[in-house]
C-alpha cells in the first residue's frame, strides 16, 4: 500500500524542502537589511552559496546589465555632485520655494519628484527637506504636510525616472526587455500617473492634522523655549547658489546625457541593430560623465568620494546578492512554485502588486525588488504593460519609518509635527504613501488600456 503514497510523499518532501530554502532566503534578507549597506548583498551572497553548495540548486543569473547600468548612471551624478551642479540645483530650487511659501506642500513634493526623477536617485532630496521644513514653519504652515509628501515623492521619482537603477532593471533584457518593452512606455505610463497622484496626495495633506499654532507638541516646543514662533530661520547654509558658470555647465551637461536617453528611448529606431537600451544608458551616462567633468570642472576625487557614488555603490552590490539570490531560489524551484502561484495571480494580478509592496518593505530597494521579484511575474505570465502599471508598488518601503529620508524628515521638522506614533506604523509617511501608490497604480491600469 505504501506504493500508492510514494508520490504524495515525494510532493510533501519538495514542499518541504522550497518552504526550508525560502525561509533562509528570508532570513538571510531580514539580517543583511538589519546590518544595512552592504549587508544585504554580501548576505545575499551567502543565500547564493547555500542554495547551490546546500541544497545543491543550479546558480541563477546574476543581473550584470542592471549593475553596469547603476555603475554609469551613479558615475555620471557623482560627477555632477562633484562639479557643484547638485548644489547649484539645490539653490535653485530654495529661491523658488522661499517666492511661493503658501503652495509649499504642492510645490515641496514636486520639487524633490523632479530632482529624483531627473538624477535617478533619492538622495538629492536630502539637501531639499531642511529648506521644505524651514519654508513652512516661517508661513505658519504644519511642516509634516509638505515634508511627509515629499519624502514618498522622491521615492515615486525613482519608478519614473528614465535613469534610475529601477527602471533600468525593469526595461533590461533579463526583465520587460525581452518582451518588447521599451522606455518610452515605463516614462508613458509612470510619469503622468505619478504626478497626478501626488497632486491627490497634496490636496488630502492640507487638510491632515491640526494647524501648525494649534499643535499641542509645537505649542509644548514653544512654551519649553526649543522654538521661537517668530523665528524666521534660513533652511542652513545652501551651498551652490552662487552664480557658478561651472556649476550651470555640468547641470547642462548631465540633463543633456538624461535627454539622449529619453529620445533613444522613445525612439527605439535610432538605436543600431543589436543594441539594447541597457547598453545605451551605459554608453551615455558614463560618456556623459565624462563631458560633466570637463565643462564642470570637477575633481574625480571629490566624485567618488561623494555620498552620490557611496550610496550607488551599495545598491550594486546589495543587487549583486540579494537578486542572484532571488533567481537562484527561483529558477531552482520554478516548478512548484508557479503551481502554487500561477493560478492565484491569474486569477488577481494585483496580488502581484501586493508581493511587489511587501518584498519592497524588506529589501529597501526598488531596484533590488524589481530584479528579484518580477523574473516571477514574467514567468507566471502576467501581462507586461500590467507589470509597468504595478511599478509604483514597489515604494512601499515607507511603510516602516527607518528609510534615510524619513529620519531626515522627521529630524528636520523642529516643531515635531512629522512624528512617529506609539505604535511605530502610524507615522506621518503612511498616508501620503498609500495614497500615491494606490492612485499611481490605479490610474496606470487605466492608461494601458490605451497602448
Amino acid at each position: 500500500m505504501w506504493i500508492h503514497y510514494t508520490p504524495f510523499k515525494t510532493l510533501l518532501m519538495a514542499t518541504a524542502l522550497v518552504i526550508i530554502e525560502l525561509l533562509i532566503v528570508l532570513s538571510l534578507i531580514f539580517i543583511g537589511t538589519r546590518i544595512g549597506g552592504i549587508g544585504l548583498g554580501v548576505f545575499g551572497m551567502v543565500g547564493v552559496f547555500v542554495l547551490v553548495y546546500g541544497f545543491r540548486l543550479t546558480p541563477g543569473t546574476p543581473p550584470v546589465d542592471v549593475m553596469m547600468i547603476i555603475v554609469a548612471v551613479i558615475t555620471a551624478a557623482s560627477a555632477l555632485q562633484a562639479s557643484g551642479g547638485l548644489d547649484y540645483l539645490v539653490g535653485v530650487a530654495a529661491r523658488f520655494l522661499r517666492h511661493h511659501p503658501d503652495h509649499i506642500t504642492y510645490f515641496g513634493p514636486i520639487i524633490c519628484w523632479l530632482f529624483c526623477v531627473v538624477a535617478g536617485t533619492a538622495h538629492t532630496s536630502y539637501s531639499l527637506l531642511p529648506i521644505i521644513s524651514e519654508v513652512a514653519q516661517a508661513n505658519k504652515i504644519r511642516p509634516e504636510r509638505p515634508l511627509s509628501l515629499s519624502v514618498i515623492a522622491a521615492s515615486l521619482g525613482i519608478t519614473c525616472s528614465p535613469v534610475s537603477a529601477a527602471t533600468a532593471a525593469l526595461i533590461s533584457q533579463d526583465l520587460l526587455g525581452a518582451k518588447g518593452i521599451e522606455l518610452g512606455t515605463v516614462l508613458m505610463v509612470c510619469v503622468p500617473t505619478a504626478f497626478l497622484s501626488i497632486l491627490v496626495a497634496a490636496f488630502v495633506e492640507n487638510h491632515v492634522g491640526k494647524e501648525l499654532e494649534e499643535d499641542p507638541e509645537y505649542k509644548r516646543r514653544v512654551a519649553a523655549g526649543l522654538i521661537s514662533p517668530d523665528e524666521v530661520r534660513e533652511a542652513g547654509v545652501v551651498a551652490g547658489t552662487e552664480n557658478s558658470r561651472a556649476a550651470k555647465r555640468s547641470v547642462l551637461a548631465f540633463l543633456f546625457g538624461v535627454a539622449v536617453v529619453v529620445v533613444f528611448g522613445f525612439f527605439p529606431g535610432l538605436r543600431p541593430e543589436g543594441v539594447s537600451m541597457s547598453q545605451t544608458i551605459e554608453m551615455i551616462m558614463m560618456s556623459d560623465a565624462a563631458l560633466i567633468l570637463l565643462v564642470g570642472k570637477g575633481k574625480v576625487g571629490d566624485a567618488v568620494n561623494g555620498n552620490v557614488f557611496k550610496a550607488g555603490m551599495n545598491a550594486v552590490v546589495a543587487i549583486f546578492g540579494v537578486a542572484w539570490m532571488g533567481n537562484t531560489f527561483y529558477m531552482g524551484n520554478e516548478k512548484v512554485l508557479d503551481a502554487a502561484l500561477s493560478s492565484m495571480i491569474t486569477s488577481a494580478p494585483i496580488l502581484f502588486a501586493v508581493a511587489l509592496f511587501l518584498l519592497s518593505i524588506m529589501l529597501f530597494s526598488q531596484a533590488a525588488t524589481v530584479t528579484t521579484l518580477y523574473p516571477v511575474g514574467i514567468a507566471l505570465g502576467v501581462n507586461p504593460l500590467l507589470l509597468i502599471a504595478m511599478f509604483p508598488a514597489c515604494n512601499g518601503y515607507f511603510f516602516l519609518p527607518n528609510y534615510p529620508t524619513e529620519v531626515a524628515a522627521i529630524d528636520f521638522d523642529r516643531t515635531g509635527t512629522t512624528h512617529v506614533g506609539r505604535y511605530v506604523v502610524n507615522h506621518s509617511f503612511q498616508l501620503p504613501g498609500f495614497i500615491t501608490t494606490v492612485v499611481s497604480i490605479g490610474l496606470g491600469v487605466l492608461v494601458i488600456q490605451f497602448l
